[in-house]
C-alpha cells in the first residue's frame, strides 16, 4: 500500500453506457432502409406493417431484461417478443445488411463491430466454462 498508492493513480470506477438510445436509432433507420426498398415508401414514413413492428420492437427494447448493458438484438440469447415477431425483425435486419451499407456505411460498420465483440466475449466464456469444467473433472 504504501509508496504505491501515493505514485500510482487511483483507478476510475468502470462507466456504463447506455446503448439503448443508439441501438434505437440504427433499429430505426434500418427499417426505413427496409421499407423504402420492399414496400415503395419515401421520406421518415414507414407501411403500416412495419410500422406496428417498429413500435412493437421499441416498446420491447425500452422493457429489455438487459436493460442499459443490452447487447445487440442480433445476438441477443433471450428474444424479447413472440417467435413470429421476433423471425420478422431478424429478416428485415439481414435483409437490410447490405443496403445499410450503402446509405449508412459507419452505422453498418459500427453494428458489425458490436456484432464481432458480442461473438468474441461469447467464445471467451464458453472457453473458460470449458476450462471450468475439465478442472472439475480433473479434480474428482
Amino acid at each position: 500500500m504504501g509508496i504505491f498508492s501515493k505514485i500510482l493513480p487511483k483507478r476510475k470506477p468502470v462507466e456504463i453506457k447506455n446503448n439503448v438510445p443508439k441501438e434505437k436509432e440504427e433499429i430505426r433507420k434500418t427499417f426505413g432502409v427496409y421499407c423504402h426498398s420492399h414496400h415503395g415508401t419515401s421520406g421518415t414514413k414507414l407501411c403500416p406493417k412495419c410500422t406496428a413492428l417498429l413500435s412493437t420492437v421499441m416498446v420491447k427494447i425500452a422493457r429489455c431484461p438487459y436493460g442499459i448493458t443490452k447487447p445487440i438484438c442480433e445476438r441477443c440469447d433471450r428474444p424479447c417478443f413472440g417467435a413470429k415477431q421476433t423471425k420478422e425483425f431478424r429478416d428485415i435486419m439481414k435483409s437490410t445488411q447490405k443496403r445499410m451499407f450503402l446509405h449508412h456505411p459507419m452505422l453498418a460498420f459500427k453494428h458489425k463491430m458490436k456484432s464481432w465483440g458480442v461473438d468474441y466475449a461469447k467464445r471467451e466464456q464458453e472457453k473458460k466454462q470449458a476450462a471450468k469444467a475439465k478442472a472439475r473433472s480433473k479434480n474428482k
